[in-house]
């Protein structure tokens, strides 16, 4: 071993010999593995080191080193990060992927190890820390953001670190509290169900309560009253702030740049894979993330000296705190920095499925020998082979059409199997899967040779078939050549023929002037007999001559009435076996001659044209499927974009989204229930755009298998990539609500779904629950003054005095109501809703006269003044505003159940059905005022017993204006 290898830390003997996470601390500037069970806990005043190994193709590992940099750690201890971090990546090779993480700024890759969140805590290991178990409870208020990978942050335990857009979570000794702010995300809500649950397991032995608090509902709900009383009192929340963590970067134009001697220069051009030479170190700038890309053969002082130009250029341009800065060496690169251009072509790929073939790989083991580091796992000759795939249950139903002057036509049974290279057909079959009733396998199979105009029939039939199933069919289109193995096993045997049947495939061969090629009784034809499985024993019909045989293959030869089976001196018994049922199933009762390789007759040679040499290499058909989830988006320029879903699993099916499958041998589209109608439309339009990109970056076939899955009809070759519970896909609802059953229950859902405010399907109206939790929260802040009664408030400017109070809970309440008139004009056109706007206007007329004693009225003969004029007035208010928001209540349709829902998509608590009517009003508003009542009746009772008679005097008057 060389001397270079002896000085490297010996905290890192052994690392990235197993898939998985490993983690170090900087201690004292040495690397200290970090136990097991502190896993995902990172001290703001220290620094980590983390590595990622995964399993690549072929038997290698791949190799992704984060140091993880806390807000408050010492410049010195984040400077011992990145040199051991570098010491680390020589032990493993010097081909590792290298990032930087920022607390507040981490990767979604980084935090993808840490499901459902990492969590940040005060001091470390210089300032010193006390362990959990030693220090007295302490409540905390964390901020959770994050649809998929949750980013959880601890805020100011104070009501003024509260806001309507986010979700946060309040944990207290003995229970925990689940805020949702109501213009918050239903997919960070259901997230943060999940770090509610994580908080409850590690932190209190899973024993703990837990509550859910809707932002406007009133503390007179328990689980409200206490979560308002530990934050002071019940008021109107601030505007949501943006404070230093919170910036998220801006995604500028890609800009690449060579370095050289320390100093940067732009490289002119169009970015492309050429532009990098592998004698350079380069920096490509993409703002939210900077990329530092090493060649292969650079020295290790060039690739230092770039990683300091690199922290250079982000301090410079003041992204230091938030940009994240990831380093990749040639032949290595991941995905994420590939897909900065607008095309990666192969030519180099690198053991572990990246690139560096060949040559390559010499050259960079010798270069690291040359460095005095190992080449540990770069390369490895482990031959990777496919296990049986997941395939559909036998004894199902069979359909088959072919495509034919734009219609399909049944193909009669016999036939089943038979495919014509010219032609297009649609397969359906219907079979029994677990306890579901039937499930549905349809597929479009497209022959290399068949037109454009039949490709484009067999699509829309199919879709019109998959319509009248209330799209439950996995729908799938397949190529000839790139048949899956789902496919194959439900033909027994499957036959591949040249020529058509379809009269535009026929027509297209004349107007080119070819010959058709279409099996005839009187025509030579030979069949190649390929795999040994029933997944894979496809046959294909090749050409008629000597060049085409194979030693390690059997034949099958068709001459006038006669046909030979020729099975090469390689081949195996199995496939013997199958071309001897091949030849009963294309010539039912012809008897069968054999011919062994090198015992041929002349007649044999004769039927081939002439004997010739042919090859006796084995073609190589295994298929190594590497899955990988992605969500996708167009940019600015609408540009299609995908993003990729880290060490993913079935609680990443957002049921809002449209996700994608890569497993490199099939694209799966998977489309959730709510998602709306025009997004599904185009399914196979986003798989395609997906294909093209992944085609020009990684290398994926463009003919791959694509297929759309629905979610709750999931095919088992779907979920075989996922630890798959079936008992998930059939809760409904949106995110938020499958979570909170498969977490609390079915009946936590409804006793939560009683409190869910309405969500306004329209942009225009999405201001409305704001408005409304505000206009309650200002009215109940007006009305309860007396400090026995509620915690006093925070000294807030809307809570400095009486008059500020009630002029604020006025002018919220009225916004509240413009914005609910606006909504419901159109039905209050009707008779029966002709007294909802003459409601609201004596509801703002009471309420106007309650704050305003002094204003004047318009009654002919105004009441004797009492004891407590004011308490009359507001009971009077209160009950015109309950009365208001009790008939708003009526007009609702009884079967309509409340949900949430974002991104205009509709969500659902029952299978999906139509649209719901989004102008009905909140339903929750009523039980909201009559909690303000409630509150209030005993201090107003005491101060004026008529007061319901005040109320009826101040109705009939409004009533009269």
């Amino acid at each position: 071993m060389s001397s270079s290898v002896k000085l490297l830390d010996p905290a890192f003997q052994g690392a990235g010999q197993k898939p998985g996470i490993e983690i170090w601390r900087i201690e004292n500037f040495q690397a200290v593995p970090l136990p097991k069970s502190n896993y995902g806990e990172f001290y703001m005043g220290d620094s980590y080191i983390v590595l990622q190994t995964t399993p690549g193709k072929g038997g290698s590992n791949l190799y992704d080193i984060h140091f993880w940099i806390g807000k408050d750690t010492s410049q010195d201890e984040a400077l011992t990060a990145a040199i051991k971090t570098v010491e680390l990546d020589a032990v493993l090779g010097g081909r590792a992927v290298q990032h930087r993480e920022l607390q507040g700024h981490e990767s979604d890759k980084f935090l993808s190890y840490f499901k459902p969140c990492i969590i940040p805590l005060e001091g470390g290991i210089a300032s010193g820390f006390k362990k959990p178990e030693e220090e007295e409870y302490e409540a905390r208020l964390y901020v959770c953001r994050g649809k998929r990978v949750v980013k959880l942050k601890q805020v100011p335990f104070a009501r003024s670190s509260l806001n309507h857009d986010d979700v946060f979570i309040l944990d207290t000794r003995n229970k925990i509290y689940q805020f949702n702010g109501v213009n918050s995300n239903i997919q960070e809500r259901a997230k943060a169900l999940e770090v509610v649950q994580f908080l409850k397991e590690k932190y209190h032995d899973g024993t703990c309560s837990v509550a859910i608090v809707e932002d406007g509902e009133l503390y007179t709900r328990s689980n409200s009253g206490e979560f308002w009383v530990l934050l002071g009192g019940f008021a109107p929340l601030n505007k949501k702030t943006t404070g230093e963590d919170d910036v998220i970067p801006e995604t500028t134009p890609t800009k690449l740049y060579s370095i050289t001697d320390g100093e940067m220069k732009p490289v002119e051009g169009e970015l492309s894979k050429g532009l990098l030479g592998n004698n350079k170190c380069y920096l490509l700038d993409c703002g939210a993330e900077v990329f530092v890309w090493v060649g292969r053969v650079t020295q290790v002082e060039v690739r230092k000296a770039a990683s300091r130009v690199a922290e250079d250029f982000v301090t410079g341009e003041n992204r230091a705190k938030t940009a994240r800065i990831t380093r990749v060496i040639q032949g290595y690169e991941n995905n994420s920095f590939k897909s900065k251009f607008d095309s990666w072509p192969e030519g180099s790929t690198a053991p572990g499925g990246e690139e560096v073939k060949g040559k390559g790989k010499g050259k960079v083991a010798a270069f690291l020998k040359q460095q005095g580091v190992g080449a540990k796992g770069t390369i490895k000759s482990v031959q990777v082979v496919e296990e049986v795939p997941a395939l559909l249950e036998d004894g199902g139903k069979m359909e088959v059409w072919y495509i034919n002057d734009g219609a399909k036509l049944p193909l009669p049974e016999a036939d089943f199997g038979k495919f014509y290279s010219g032609d297009c057909y649609i397969v359906l079959y219907s079979y029994h899967s677990g306890e579901r009733k039937e499930d549905y396998f349809l597929c479009c199979w497209i022959g290399k040779d068949s037109i454009e105009e039949d490709q484009k029939t067999a699509y829309q039939l199919a879709t019109k078939i998959s319509n009248s199933y209330k799209g439950r069919p996995v729908q799938g289109r397949v190529f000839e050549g790139k048949e899956p193995p789902q496919f194959i096993t439900l033909f027994q045997p499957m036959v591949v023929l040249k020529g058509g049947l379809s009269a535009g495939y026929k027509k297209s061969i004349a107007d080119k002037g070819l010959t058709d090629e279409t099996n005839k009784a009187d025509r030579v034809a030979l069949f190649r007999i390929s795999g040994t499985s029933t997944h894979n024993n496809k046959v294909l019909q090749v050409d008629a001559v000597a060049t085409s045989l194979n030693s390690a293959e059997c034949f099958l030869l068709k001459s006038g009435s006669s046909i030979y089976l020729w099975h090469g001196n390689q081949s195996t018994r199995k496939q013997e076996q199958l071309a001897a049922k091949v030849a009963a199933f294309l010539e039912p009762g012809v008897a069968l001659k054999r011919a062994r390789e090198g015992k041929e007759s002349n007649t044999f040679w004769l039927a081939l044209g002439g004997k010739k040499s042919y090859t006796s290499e084995i073609e190589s058909s295994e298929t190594i499927r590497d899955p990988h989830l992605f969500t996708f988006s167009l940019n600015k320029k609408g540009k299609f974009e995908v993003e990729e879903v880290y060490n993913f699993s079935q609680d990443d099916l957002l049921t809002e989204d449209i996700l994608i499958l890569d497993t490199r041998a099939e694209v799966f589209v998977w489309v959730g229930q709510c998602v709306n109608v025009k997004e599904k439309e185009n399914v196979f339009k986003i798989g395609q755009e997906y294909i093209d990109r992944a085609s020009s970056l990684d290398g994926l076939s463009p003919k791959v298998p694509l297929y759309k899955v629905t979610e709750g009809n999931e095919p088992c070759f779907f979920t075989t990539f996922f630890s798959w519970d079936p008992n998930r896909a059939t809760v409904y609802g949106n995110s938020y609500q499958k979570k909170l059953a498969l977490l609390f229950g079915p009946s936590q859902v409804a006793e939560l779904e009683s409190m869910l405010p309405k969500q306004e399907k329209t942009t225009g109206n999405q201001g409305a629950p704001t408005q409304r939790a505000s206009a309650l929260a200002a009215l109940t802040s007006a009305f309860n003054k007396s400090p026995s009664k509620s915690p006093p408030p925070e000294k807030t400017t809307a809570n400095q005095g009486g008059p500020t109070q009630r002029a604020s809970a006025l002018a919220a309440l009225t916004n509240a109501f413009k914005s609910a008139t606006r909504k419901s004009s159109t039905l209050e056109r009707s008779p029966s809703n002709q007294s909802g706007s003459t409601q609201r206007a004596a509801a703002l007329a009471a309420l106007a006269a309650s704050f305003n004693p002094s204003a004047e009225t318009k009654t002919s003969a105004p009441k004797p003044v009492r004891s407590n004029p004011g308490g009359s007035q507001r009971a009077a208010a209160i009950a015109a505003l309950s009365a208001v928001l009790t008939a708003e209540k009526k007009k609702q349709s009884p079967d309509v159940s409340p949900s949430i829902s974002t991104s205009g998509t509709p969500a659902v608590t029952s299978p999906p059905t139509a649209d719901a009517d989004s102008s009905e009003v909140n339903p929750s508003e009523a039980d909201d005022s009559v909690g303000v009542a409630k509150t209030n009746k005993e201090d107003l009772s005491e101060a004026n017993p008529s007061g319901a008679d005040d109320s009826q005097e101040v109705a009939k008057t409004n009533k009269e204006d």
